[in-house]
Order: C-alpha cells, then structure tokens, then sequence
C-alpha cells in the first residue's frame, strides 16, 4: 500500500500527548519522547503532510455562550434520497445550534448534536429547523446531562499501516 503511514511508539507517543494538549511545545514534546526537538518537529510535520493529524480545535464552554442546554436530535428523512439530502445536510451544518451532525444506518438517518440557550430555544429549533422541513419525517429529542472526553484515539495496534488520503 503506497499511500500507507508506519506508525512507530514514538509517533504513537506524539500523537496521545498532542491529542490531550495541542498546544505543547515541540520542545516538550522532544523531551517527553525522548528525541530532538527538530526530530520531533519532523515527525509532526510528516504526520500532518499524511493526513494523520488534520487540524488543531479550539473547544468552548457552550454554557458560557449562553448555550447551556444541549441535546441529541434522532431525525428521519423521508424519502430517503440523495437530491433531498444534501440541502438538509447543508442546512444543518449551517445552523449555529449545530455542533455535530451524523450520517447514521438504522431506523434514524441523523443524530444532530445541538447546544441552545434553554427549552424553548430547543422547541423553537425543532419546530422551526427541522419538522418544518418536507423531508423530515420523524425527530425525537434526547437532553444531554453531562458528557466526557474520552482517551486519545490511536490505532487498534501499535504500529498498524494507516490508510492515508
């Protein structure tokens, strides 16, 4: 497989230290590893040029946004076709309560996280976003309580060839 990445413990190492703080330095990095701070910086480099690493993300408080409610939205498009999909997709992205938005296989077709200001903003998007659309035929409505990051994500085996794109 050409277009292929090795992953060695070092890249592994790299790659749980920067998904757990994005901002350490190179330098600490190095030192963490155990290699030079140039080696470390090519190491990140190449992860980045391969398509490993995509992008850094800046996460917000939504509460402090004024956005304290969030939500899981369950929708069902019907008929279920692509001319109809990609203008609710498109939509939904487009929505500033949206902060994910998942293609699912099952009896929903998407799960829509949203954050809002409280329960009638959640009404309010439902009602005016969503069931208003002629191709939505169903959105059921989960509030979320709390949530938790998990680990950092590696491959299933160190040293597994990933596919790069």
């Amino acid at each position: 497989m050409a277009d292929s990445v090795v992953l060695d413990p070092i890249d592994l190492h790299i790659l749980r230290l920067l998904q757990n703080d994005a901002r350490t330095t190179y330098r600490e990095l190095a030192a963490e590893v155990g290699v030079a701070p140039s080696t470390c910086l090519d190491r990140v480099a190449r992860l980045r040029r391969t398509g490993v690493i995509l992008g850094n993300q800046l996460r917000l408080n939504p509460a402090k946004l004024g956005r304290g409610l969030e939500a899981l939205l369950s929708v069902q498009v019907r008929p279920h076709r692509r001319e109809l999909i990609g203008p609710f997709v498109e939509r939904i992205r487009a929505l500033p309560e949206s902060r994910a938005l998942f293609h699912l296989t099952g009896p929903d077709d998407y799960l829509v996280h949203v954050a809002v200001a409280d329960t009638a903003d959640l009404q309010r998007l439902v009602l005016d976003e969503f069931t208003s659309r002629r191709e939505v035929a169903r959105v059921e409505t989960r509030l979320i309580f709390q949530q938790w990051e998990c680990g950092p994500l590696l491959p299933p085996v160190p040293g597994a060839l990933l596919s790069a794109e």
